[in-house]
């Protein structure tokens, strides 16, 4: 169970602590894949505190980027002390990923490597890192082949870290995001098979920041053509059931034309219920 404020202090496990510094000091030097996310920031910190200017955190930036997000990691890595930089990506303008097919986050990540291994090379930094973990690994993750196709370290995994252990650590080390819920791009709202567009991401991404504002810090809209489904945690259905006149009226503002709360609330890759359903539909017809 991953810890939450109410939880006592968890102790970090000294001896992952241990690999994960042996792993890091090994990198020589190297650019962390930073997206703003707790374990990308912890493999960003713990370069930074080993490494020092031979740790750079860099970003890319996109249509599918969720509003707010590149402020908040800019503010991230500042608060850490290491250097930030922006690669502008243009995974829409792949078909591959337009199309958006249950490996579309492949794609994604093979045009964000794309240029940034070779950005990397340029600033002659010997190694390429992400942030991803034990736990990811037992999910759907296509991103993941992207990045191993691209040659980029993964120091959480290799130090045997689970989210539970990233949380611990980022807690240990004052990282304000040890909490935050799983990040995601926009493009994740959009069910597979249905096409990714610019004015799309835009009205998801005016529809969150919208519900938000209105002191919703988890949520999410999924794309239904004309319709939103939003899910926040269980926590805040009633919360959010009771403002539902200024969440529909925000949401419908973004471009919606109807609104509906998923009643199972939040949960990271909803959106692979889908491909669950069908193996499960595929193995029943035999």
């Amino acid at each position: 169970m991953e810890a939450t404020k109410s939880d006592p202090d968890p102790a970090p496990d000294p001896t992952k602590v241990a690999r994960l510094h042996a792993c890091v000091d090994a990198l020589g030097s190297v650019a962390v894949a930073f997206s703003g996310g707790v374990d990308s920031t912890l493999v960003l910190k713990v370069a930074h505190d080993r490494l020092g200017g031979r740790a750079i955190g860099v970003i890319g930036v996109s249509a599918s980027l969720p509003p707010g997000e590149l402020e908040e990691a800019r503010a991230l890595a500042k608060k850490i002390g290491a250097p930030l930089e922006e690669i502008t990506t243009d995974e829409l303008a792949d078909p591959d990923y337009a199309a958006n097919p249950s490996n579309r986050c492949f794609f994604c990540k093979s045009e964000l490597y794309s240029k940034l291994v070779p950005w990397a090379k340029g600033r002659g930094l010997e190694s390429v890192a992400d942030g991803l973990n034990l736990d990811d690994r037992g999910d759907w993750r296509p991103g993941a082949q992207a990045a191993d196709d691209a040659g980029v370290r993964h120091p959480l995994f290799e130090a045997g870290f689970a989210k539970a252990d990233v949380r611990a650590l980022a807690r240990a080390l004052g990282l304000q995001n040890w909490d935050k819920p799983a990040l995601a791009c926009l493009s994740s709202r959009i069910p597979y098979g249905t096409a990714v567009t610019v004015p799309r991401l835009d009205r998801i991404g005016r529809a969150e920041a919208a519900v938000k504002r209105l002191g919703f810090s988890s949520v999410r809209v999924r794309f239904h053509d004309d319709a939103a489904r939003i899910e926040v945690p269980p926590a805040d259905l009633e919360r959010l059931f009771a403002r539902r006149d200024e969440v529909v009226r925000a949401v419908k503002d973004a471009g919606f034309v109807y609104v509906a709360l998923d009643l199972q609330g939040y949960r990271s890759g909803s959106s692979n219920e889908t491909l669950r359903a069908a193996t499960t539909d595929r193995d029943a017809r035999g």
